[in-house]
């Protein structure tokens, strides 16, 4: 069918248009998805076999939605991904404030242009685009933002009485009809906002001051919740819960892998940053980590969750930090540095709820901590175990700690440039040829941050001493290190 040939609803009669109601359209446009094989929420990664299906089966039971999660889950990007399976063009009466259906009218204004100008009445046509509705549940929220209002400018252009049902402004919902309306944050919304909200779920009735109006809205209602709101600062009232078709409980990633999938999708970076910059595998397993890392700390409120925003900042921090370095020392290329991770910090710091006992340690060394204990849990993937290698007579690590044993020292600044990194690093005794026979797959451009790697992981474990200097890091023998901390201590 051609939406642009058909202009009025004698028309659109012709032409054998049925009409569907929003869930049935929901419904019919899912099970072809279905059937073709295809994913109209493609771009969420790491639901295909949990959120997505349960999804997909509230939508062929045609029920209102609640996504239920901590933040950062995508709930947002879920219902927005449902206008995928809406039709791409919709015929509405032309000036209908309510988006009504030609053959099915809900307004005084479409019923009565209908009786006036039957099959003449103009019609227009209404992209999917266009049907989704979304509001953040905040306490200022009204009865009259979500349902309508009298409106006395129209009462008096029109000469109207407040007995007049034309003289009603329609709030957000009645405007939604015929869309997906997303009320986020729900426990958020007052108790007697949400009381509003019984009758438009279960009939499609709304109440207008002391109008008796019934409106069938057909709406597609989503709403999406943290659980933490339903102690902090609010709950769903049980009657408006009970009118929810289903619940879907989302999640966070199960993997790396998924993790990093989603945070190459939503990174921002700029060309200079993709063209000038080189990226590890082993640095976006490190971003992620973090993350992972932080869920399951003890400093860090689980309740709270950590967002998949927080890999998002710090994965774009950490390539700003290095594009900064390139730029103060006039370089046009370098790879990615664990040095570079100073720039997480911020990321870190801002996307964390602590506890008690984390708030009393500080946000900072919480977040350094989070980075070690990445760096730590990582370290075997890529290395021998070095709690093992200490029971073994040919300790793998052994040249490097005696190195540093002899008085050995190495300090990496945050700023400085490839070619003195580089020398630090190549000049140090043992570290080079030990990286390359446990390593040897190492690509050349990276040898540097795996040698740089290879030292964090060492300190880590204990086995060397890491210790911050005003730019930079220094790294030096473990027990000298500790014997000198005790000397300063002792001055003290």
């Amino acid at each position: 069918m051609t939406t642009s040939n058909i202009t009025t609803l004698g028309e659109l009669k012709k032409s054998g248009y049925q009409s569907l109601s929003i869930k049935d359209e929901l419904r019919k446009n899912l099970i072809a998805a279905i059937k073709a094989k295809k994913n109209p929420f493609e771009e969420v990664y790491g639901y295909e076999h949990s959120v997505i299906p349960d999804l997909q089966r509230a939508i062929l039971s045609r029920h209102n939605i609640n996504l239920l999660g901590l933040r950062g889950q995508a709930k947002t990007r879920l219902a927005r991904l449902m206008v995928n399976l809406l039709d791409e063009y919709v015929p509405v009466v032309k000036g209908s404030e309510i988006n009504d259906d030609p053959l099915k009218p809900l307004s005084i204004y479409a019923k009565e242009l209908i009786a006036e100008k039957a099959d003449q009445t103009p019609i227009g046509w209404l992209h999917r685009s266009e049907r989704y509705t979304e509001k953040l549940a905040t306490p200022d929220v009204s009865v009259a933002d979500l349902v309508g209002d009298l409106d006395p400018i129209k009462a008096a252009n029109n000469n109207l009485t407040y007995a007049d049902e034309r003289v009603i402004h329609f709030g957000l919902i009645p405007r939604s009809h015929r869309g997906i309306f997303v009320i986020n944050e729900l426990p958020d919304l007052q108790a007697r906002i949400q009381v509003a909200l019984f009758n438009i779920l279960q009939e499609g009735d709304i109440q207008i001051r002391g109008f008796k109006l019934r409106l069938p809205l057909d709406i597609q209602f989503v709403f999406t919740a943290n659980p933490e709101d339903y102690t902090n600062r609010g709950s769903i009232v049980t009657p408006l819960k009970d009118r929810i078709g289903s619940q879907i409980l989302t999640h966070y990633p199960e993997n790396i892998d998924i993790a990093k999938r989603i945070t190459q999708q939503e990174a921002k970076l700029t060309t200079h940053q993709k063209e000038h910059l080189h990226v590890p595998n082993l640095a976006l397993d490190l971003i992620e980590q973090i993350a992972f890392e932080a869920r399951n700390s003890e400093y860090v409120d689980a309740k709270s969750g950590v967002s998949a925003r927080l890999t998002i900042s710090a994965y774009e921090n950490l390539l700003s930090a290095a594009e900064r370095r390139l730029f103060l020392n006039n370089e046009k290329n370098t790879c990615v540095r664990i040095a570079d991770f100073i720039g997480v910090l911020p990321a870190i710091a801002g996307k964390i709820e602590l506890v008690y006992e984390g708030e009393q340690t500080g946000t900072a060394i919480v977040a350094q901590n989070l980075i070690g204990k990445a760096i730590r849990t990582l370290f075997l993937k890529y290395f021998p175990d070095p709690e093992s290698e200490k029971k073994l007579k040919k300790n793998t690590y052994k040249q490097i700690v005696a190195a540093f044993d002899k008085g050995k020292s190495i300090d990496l600044l945050h700023d400085q440039g490839d070619a003195l990194f580089q020398t630090q690093l190549a000049n140090f005794p043992h570290l080079a040829e030990t990286l390359i026979d446990l390593y040897p797959q190492c690509p050349s451009k990276e040898r540097y941050f795996f040698m740089e790697f290879l030292l964090h992981g060492l300190a880590e474990y204990s086995l060397i001493s890491k210790h911050p200097l005003a730019e930079g890091l220094a790294f030096k023998d473990f027990f000298s290190s500790m014997l000198g901390q005790t000397e300063e201590e002792d001055l003290d």
